[in-house]
């Protein structure tokens, strides 16, 4: 894995190898259907979307790195991307293999400048967590804290620009990106931004310094790791040890604690959004661990998203709006956010199925065990397809929604049963940011 993280030449190669296999494929697919029906060639467009979705995902799957990298950035906004394709790269999601630790304790001994015996009483050799650009393994200090220690990979920050360029030339050969250019080029230079942060463990450090002092503040119960910085650098980090068992283990205790603890996710999602402007935007659910006694730990601040006000005004005018059916400001709203193509198009029918399915969980006593906003959801996704092409993904809210949909289905995964309207009228009422 070293040898492909750290060869721009083989990186760049391969990738192009498969661009122009993707193009290939496309002209070829397209020539062979020429004399076929709608019908045929929506069924032959499908099945090259998915020969090639599969395709990417395990091209970029082996080359690991920061290749892998952007595939799971990229697959963070698959909004874009036709479900056949969204569903293969999704699966970069999934934990990657580790490096033999050779490599790490040079790359560790490189970045601190000392003997990995000098700078702790142990250090297990053997990570616990490997992802797409580090891996982390628990260590001692020489003071006796236990500690956890993140490793970049070597030469995994290497021609990040040229990999990512790459994959949106494949995308956009496939044409499979859904979005006009001007969009197309937000949506990729944010996608550039969330990996330079993603490399840069100094950024993070700052992130964990900056969550920590804001929600210590409101809430005793969140907790997110201490950095160490004379331990830590661009490429590692170390973090004090905060342990709490997996949201698997999490269902199975009391309801009322389950209900406590997804009271407390939602809770910091929402204070981060209104009042500090930035959040966790990756909730993941190996991200968190949780206490029988309502403690949420947090995990990785590699990925956050920065909002700024107006853009939260536009937000609260928009729930509000939603909130009370008030579907004129809701288009205004959705087309100032890049979210909406052309106003009246959809009908307001749709629109109130829609508003009740999505307020659901937040206004009524809802059981997310028995998960009904989503069933009925699927059922109006096909009452709905044709007027699809109106709605758009918009930089603007893409990983808002992302966010927002996964704490949904963690809460879910928790089997949450309550009535969270009080919460939501405590973090979206217009005046709520005076009264912090």
């Amino acid at each position: 894995m070293a040898k492909n993280a750290s060869s721009p030449g083989r990186r760049f190669m391969k990738l192009a190898g498969m661009t122009a296999s993707i193009a290939t494929r496309s002209v070829s697919n397209s020539i062979r259907n020429i004399r076929a029906d709608e019908e045929q060639k929506q069924a032959a467009r499908s099945q090259l979307f998915q020969d090639i979705g599969v395709q990417i995902a395990n091209t970029l799957g082996e080359m690991k790195g920061a290749v892998m990298k952007v595939g799971q950035i990229a697959s963070q906004y698959k909004d874009i991307f036709p479900p056949e394709v969204a569903k293969a790269i999704s699966k970069l999601q999934r934990q990657a293999p580790p490096m033999p630790f050779p490599a790490i304790q040079k790359q560790l001994e490189k970045e601190l400048g000392q003997p990995i015996d000098n700078l702790f009483t142990s250090f297990d050799r053997e990570p616990f967590a490997a992802a797409s650009i580090g891996q982390v393994h628990k260590a001692i200090l020489p003071n006796g804290e236990q500690v956890v220690v993140k490793v970049q990979y070597p030469g995994v920050d290497e021609a990040c620009e040229s990999d990512l360029k790459q994959v949106r030339l494949a995308l956009r050969l496939m044409g499979v990106l859904k979005i006009d250019k001007k969009l197309q080029d937000r949506l990729f230079a944010e996608i550039q931004d969330s990996l330079n942060a993603e490399l840069n463990y100094e950024i993070e450090a700052q992130n964990l310094t900056v969550f920590k002092t804001f929600h210590e503040a409101l809430d005793e119960k969140i907790i997110i790791p201490r950095v160490y910085p004379q331990y830590s650098t661009r490429r590692v980090l170390t973090l004090s040890l905060e342990q709490g068992e997996s949201i698997e283990t999490a269902s199975t205790w009391p309801q009322d604690v389950r209900n406590q603890l997804g009271r407390r996710l939602v809770r910091a999602l929402g204070q981060e959004i209104f009042y500090l402007k930035r959040f966790h935007c990756d909730p993941h659910p190996g991200n968190f661990a949780f206490r029988e006694d309502g403690h949420v730990i947090v995990y990785d601040y590699g990925g956050v998203k920065t909002l700024n006000t107006e853009i939260i005004e536009h937000f609260k005018t928009l729930i509000n709006a939603a909130r009370q059916h008030d579907i004129d400001t809701l288009e205004d709203q959705l087309i100032t956010l890049n979210a909406l193509s052309e106003k009246g198009k959809f009908p307001k029918e749709l629109y109130e199925e829609w508003l009740d399915v999505l307020l659901r969980p937040l206004t009524t006593q809802y059981d997310f065990a028995e998960n009904s906003a989503h069933h009925d959801g699927v059922l109006l996704v096909k009452k709905s397809l044709k007027y699809w092409d109106l709605f758009k993904p918009s930089p603007d809210t893409l990983m808002v929604n992302r966010t927002i949909s996964g704490h949904y289905w963690n809460l879910i995964q928790l089997k949450v049963n309550d009535d969270l309207s009080d919460l939501f009228e405590e973090l979206v009422a217009s005046d709520q940011q005076d009264k912090l």
